[in-house]
């Protein structure tokens, strides 16, 4: 059986994980490490006031203000220039617009290591986001290591951060850890973001197994996450699992997941594929007439064919009827005019028929004994010998057509009709 899914239509079906605003480390400990109570400082008492105003001023939502005094004071401590670089780093980061100023006072605040133990935290969190927003990927990974270390958590929120920041520098192998990391620290919390981030990962390095099995979890966690019930599908036609992954589109059409429509011809060529063709046709049916499956040649064949592998004649020969008249092409009216007569409606059958052949076909002579079939069982026997006649003249049928002349003829001599 073919894949059904292209590689290139599945990773359209893929959504990168939206990062928060505040932003590898390989699997950094996520115990807290015993160390010395950091020493609390102090601003200087003049340094403090002249903050103090500043802090006014941003309190009003004055931040030029406050950012323009922050700037005039001339610290002379380095604890003072310390974090006094850190509210600097915080004004221009509040501005929205100067995240490269903010970065270059982070690494002031953050450099000498003697800011409070909240602050300073902070601090490194506060540059590894910003380091995240600007792309600096490799910066975000050595602060975002170093805000654990200093700290001794794990967050999830963060591990997401450093496995999206891998993804972002192509290490995608380097993507899984941080991940698991992430819905370890979740915990009974679950958070949709590490699932989509490993399944990027397998998808990215072709490890569709594996991408199975993330989603398997993910659907039973977030069972109202339409996403991860298409991918999962999907996943399932890559491995080629036909059987789970008809179920699983199944499953998710019932809910009203398959919204698209690549994703109904989808289940619609599975159904089909599976023995089941009428389902095939009805699926088709109803969303042709919706309007979310276009009314087009190449789909109205696929529900014609349906129609007629699930033996529903009359149907089959209403669309192939439509797909004739759509393409004006004679094999769509020669099949039309076949099955109109299968289900004897040879008037319908001997005007499809005749159409096929004014439009020109290979096999003239098969055409020709339908007509001559069908002429017959309407009682117009004139019209069958001629047609009849016609087959004759056609190697591949002169033999099937020899029986029916003197057959034509003997019925019409009996009922009295002339040919």
């Amino acid at each position: 059986m073919n894949k059904i899914l292209t590689s290139l239509t599945l990773l359209a079906s893929l959504v990168l994980v939206q990062l928060p605003t505040s932003f590898d480390v390989s699997a950094a400990s996520a115990e807290k490490s015993e160390k010395p109570k950091r020493k609390t400082r102090l601003m200087g008492p003049s340094v403090g006031k002249k903050v103090g105003k500043a802090f006014e001023l941003y309190s009003t939502d004055d931040i030029k203000g406050a950012l323009a005094l922050l700037l005039e004071i001339d610290a002379k401590s380095d604890y003072d220039k310390a974090i006094l670089a850190r509210y600097i780093a915080v004004m221009y980061a509040t501005l929205g617009d100067q995240e490269a100023k903010a970065i270059e006072y982070l690494k002031k605040a953050v450099g000498p290591d003697i800011l409070n133990e909240s602050d300073h935290g902070e601090a490194i969190k506060l540059l590894a986001d910003l380091q995240m927003q600007t792309k600096e990927y490799e910066g975000a990974l050595a602060n975002y290591k170093a805000w654990m270390d200093f700290t001794g958590k794990s967050d999830g929120d963060t591990w997401v951060k450093i496995a999206q920041a891998n993804y972002e520098l192509k290490r995608l192998s380097k993507m899984i850890t941080p991940a698991d990391n992430a819905i370890a620290a979740y915990g009974d919390k679950h958070n949709k973001n590490p699932y989509i981030l490993k399944l990027t990962s397998y998808y990215e390095t072709k490890k569709y197994k594996e991408a199975v099995k993330v989603l398997e979890t993910a659907v039973q966690l977030f069972p109202n996450e339409k996403a991860f019930w298409k991918q999962l599908g999907n996943f399932y036609l890559l491995v080629e699992d036909y059987d789970r992954g008809m179920a699983t589109l199944d499953l998710a059409y019932k809910q009203g997941y398959l919204e698209k429509e690549s994703e109904i011809k989808t289940l619609a060529s599975l159904y089909a594929q599976n023995g089941m063709p009428f389902k095939s046709a009805k699926l088709l049916e109803k969303h042709i007439s919706s309007g979310l499956v276009k009314r087009d040649d190449t789909n109205i064949y696929s529900l014609a064919n349906a129609w007629h592998a699930a033996q529903h004649i009359d149907k089959a020969a209403k669309y192939y009827g439509e797909l004739a008249k759509m393409t004006n092409e004679a094999k769509h009216y020669s099949k039309q005019g076949t099955l109109l007569a299968q289900d004897e409606q040879f008037e319908k059958a001997v005007v499809a028929l005749n159409k096929a052949i004014d439009l020109g076909v290979p096999n003239k002579g098969r055409l020709y004994m339908s007509i001559a079939e069908s002429h017959f069982y309407l009682a117009q026997y004139k019209e069958a010998y001629a047609a009849i006649q016609n087959a004759m003249k056609d190697p591949k049928t002169r033999k099937g057509a020899k029986g029916w002349v003197s057959y034509i003829k003997d019925t019409a001599a009996r009922k009295g009709k002339s040919i």
